[in-house]
């Protein structure tokens, strides 16, 4: 027959699992006080790496994606404010908000063409000419973080990806999956037609329409009826070449 242990035995069990967890709390603080000194002298050496290399990250996109990376690996955010270290010595934070600024004024001007839709290089193409003083070039990057800091502000600026395209979307139209799946097809030309989004999607005649008519009243489509086939042509200004040809080069 089995003894139970007695008081004493429970006591002393109860006692080691004390000890076994005091130890277990010793090394978690240990190793977290190390991680915090760790950090702290990341911080210092990013610090002094952006004192030393501040015209590169200053002038050169490359440079700067790779700053925004070291410092993301630290928990160090350059744009969370024009005030402080960082906007003193880079003065980064006003290079992004007259980016944001330019994004706006750009999305807004070509809204009329592209119904509040338009291809992110595209859109920094346009950033660029706007820019052609000697300030330093600007990388699509750069316009994703700009664009995520009007995100933030509840602007209804999003970046989305049709395809192996990222669009910027700067009015608050949803679109759906049928949507996404035709804006898709049309990046092989520019444009679509009924009996290709039938053929290519397997889609019924009157799913493509309704999909399409709602695209054209959004102001995301083109009409194009010149054409000797009689086939419409939808093209969608945001994907095609043709809103390179707009004149919106001037702005």
């Amino acid at each position: 027959m089995r003894r139970r242990p007695g008081i004493g035995g429970l006591q002393t069990a109860a006692a080691a699992r004390d000890q076994y967890r005091l130890l277990g709390e010793n090394v978690a603080k240990i190793r977290t006080d190390m991680m915090k000194e760790q950090l702290s002298t990341f911080r210092s050496q990013l610090e002094d790496f952006a004192r030393k290399h501040k015209n590169d990250i200053r002038k050169n996109p490359a440079f700067r994606s790779q700053f925004h990376e070291m410092c993301a690996k630290v928990g160090v955010d350059p744009l969370a404010s024009n005030k402080g270290f960082w906007a003193e010595l880079l003065g980064i934070g006003d290079f992004y908000y007259e980016l944001g600024v330019q994004i706006v004024d750009i999305c807004l001007a070509t809204r009329p063409l592209n119904g509040g839709l338009i291809n992110l290089q595209e859109l920094c193409n346009l950033l660029r000419q706007r820019r052609k003083s000697d300030r330093g070039v600007v990388s699509e990057d750069d316009c994703l973080r700009a664009i995520g800091k009007l995100k933030v502000l509840g602007s209804g600026f999003e970046v989305i990806s049709v395809g192996k395209k990222k669009l910027v979307r700067s009015v608050p139209t949803e679109l759906n999956k049928d949507h996404n799946e035709i804006l898709e097809l049309a990046q092989g030309q520019g444009f679509v037609t009924v009996d290709q989004v039938e053929k290519r999607l397997s889609w019924t005649s009157g799913r493509a329409i309704d999909a399409l008519d709602t695209l054209l009243d959004d102001g995301l489509a083109m009409i194009d009826d010149g054409h000797k086939d009689g086939k419409r042509r939808y093209w969608f200004p945001c994907v095609s070449p043709i809103s390179s040809l707009t004149g919106t080069d001037s702005m």
